[in-house]
């Protein structure tokens, strides 16, 4: 749960496509949530009020896992992984 105002994501048109353009950058195994929820994650929605925002920290991830790299998904992983650990984030 985050602690900061956010929106839903069907607050405004603009917070729509931000997610719905973010989300389609994802590789296709993220399609399908974990956790249930109403398809938007906290970290996600903790961007919610500005959707400019939001879509460009996020694309950016997607964009990074494109299985048209060059690094495997195991690489990938690793990568993330070792990041998270080194910055002391549970994510």
């Amino acid at each position: 749960m985050t602690w900061i105002k956010t929106d839903s994501s069907d607050a405004s048109d603009e917070l729509r496509r931000a997610v719905e353009a973010q989300k389609a950058l994802y590789p296709i195994e993220y399609a399908t949530p974990v956790h249930p929820t109403d398809g938007t994650s906290e970290i996600v929605a903790s961007h919610s009020l500005i959707p400019d925002a939001l879509f460009h920290a996020f694309a950016t991830f997607g964009v990074l896992m494109s299985p048209k790299l060059p690094l495997t998904r195991r690489q990938q992983e690793m990568i993330t992984t070792v990041v998270s650990v080194t910055n002391r984030c549970h994510y």
